[in-house]
């Protein structure tokens, strides 16, 4: 059964965020708001809780999770980033973006794409996920929570509790969120001075940046 926590969406209490951070450390499962829906996390390296969020989503391993940082130099650890990925990711975050990047060493391969050793990163700007992710010390990995067969990702926490209860180790309450996925963008077409191309359009307003689908 999934333990609650009711946070203040602008200044959580620190002292349920390190309950919820406790949980993840313990290789579990939690649902969070971040600032496009709710999201399933857990802890980069615990294969069991990769497994499960998998599972919940009903995606195998070719479906890209996102590793969730806290500043554009945590991202850079885990992906490889040139000059004008960097000035584009720079004027991005934070933001509700995922950036389709080349993985560096340091991600498990489990959680990149399995042909492209890829991975999606993203620095959120939502103070709930912020604060957690300073208590923690390390990005999160994550999925947008959305349920088989479904289109729309979850934003209701009650909603979450009701439909996810057995399944999650904890659900932090902030309200409801938007209920749009991010904007994803894949950054691996720069390479060799091409444009980024829109994968998927979501929250964040991608033409601010430049770019057209």
């Amino acid at each position: 059964m999934a333990q609650y926590f009711e946070v203040h969406p602008h200044n959580p209490q620190a002292r349920l965020l390190k309950q919820a951070v406790t949980l993840l450390q313990q290789g579990q499962v939690l649902a969070i708001p971040t600032d496009s829906s709710y999201a399933l996390v857990c802890v980069l390296d615990d294969k069991n809780a990769v497994d499960q969020i998998r599972r919940i989503r009903g995606v195998d391993d070719k479906h890209l999770l996102t590793l969730i940082c806290k500043d554009l130099s945590e991202l850079a650890s885990y992906a490889k980033v040139d000059n004008r990925q960097f000035r584009l990711l720079k004027q991005a975050t934070p933001g509700p973006f995922t950036f389709v990047l080349e993985a560096s060493k340091e991600v498990p391969r489990r959680v990149s794409h399995p042909q492209r050793k890829t991975i999606g990163l993203r620095v959120p700007e939502y103070p709930v996920v912020r604060d957690l992710l300073d208590i923690l010390g390390a990005p999160l990995l994550a999925s947008t929570l959305i349920l088989p067969g479904e289109d729309m990702p979850l934003n209701d926490p009650a909603e979450i509790r009701g439909r996810l209860e057995k399944d999650l180790a904890g659900i932090v309450d902030a309200g409801s969120v938007a209920a749009k996925p991010t904007t994803v963008l894949d950054l691996t077409t720069m390479e060799g001075g091409g444009d980024a191309s829109v994968l998927r359009a979501g929250q964040g307003d991608w033409t601010k940046l430049g770019l057209s689908l």
